[in-house]
């Protein structure tokens, strides 16, 4: 009787748990990075103006939208491998103050693109949530935050990442400006929402 009732319940939780939340979104539409680019965002050609010998170097002569293409997916790669997503969720929930403190709540539109999935919830949440500030800050703000984070918010425990730059900070590299442009781009798509559910 046990050994039935505990598959019973396995098989229940299953259901309950993993394939039932699916249903509602399975037929999601997702949009492509390549989908994500098309529309170049100022931030990125300012990237490319401000710093042209390196962008030149990592993405070629034109801040188009393969360039950006290839920004965001690299990007989001170094956030992911740098593990920012730790302490900088990307998911503003409607409880324990994350509205007072972060940002709004976060809706499921937000996430039908390949660079929010998986969604990056964060653990410790020690950083503000980036889910919407991509574009408050300038791209100067972003290199002198990566090169010494004290710098531009003293009360900053982020560790430095001089590995984004050459010529002791003075210029991103490739993994800093892909990375700069990843969080630029976060929130871009906050304009496209209706959260009037």
């Amino acid at each position: 009787i046990f050994l039935v009732a505990g598959i019973g319940f396995f098989v229940l939780a299953f259901i309950v748990s993993a394939w039932l939340p699916m249903l509602p979104v399975q037929d999601m539409e997702v949009k492509t990075v390549e989908q994500l680019a098309q529309d170049v965002p100022l931030d990125f050609v300012l990237l490319s103006e401000e710093y042209p010998e390196a962008f030149k170097g990592a993405f070629g002569d034109k801040a188009d939208s393969a360039a950006f293409a290839d920004a965001l997916t690299r990007g989001h790669k170094i956030y992911v491998g740098e593990a920012c997503w730790l302490c900088h969720s990307q998911q503003g929930r409607p409880w324990g103050g994350d509205e007072a403190r972060f940002v709004l709540q976060a809706y499921p539109e937000e996430y039908q693109n390949e660079l929010n999935m998986p969604p990056l919830w964060g653990t410790r949440r020690v950083g503000p949530d980036l889910s919407r500030l991509g574009g408050s800050r300038s791209n100067d703000w972003h290199v002198a935050h990566f090169w010494n984070p004290p710098d531009v918010a003293p009360w900053s425990v982020m560790p430095r990442y001089p590995w984004f730059f050459e010529d002791d900070g003075k210029t991103p590299n490739r993994d800093g400006l892909a990375i700069i442009t990843y969080v630029q781009w976060l929130g871009s798509w906050q304009d496209n929402i209706d959260v009037s559910m």
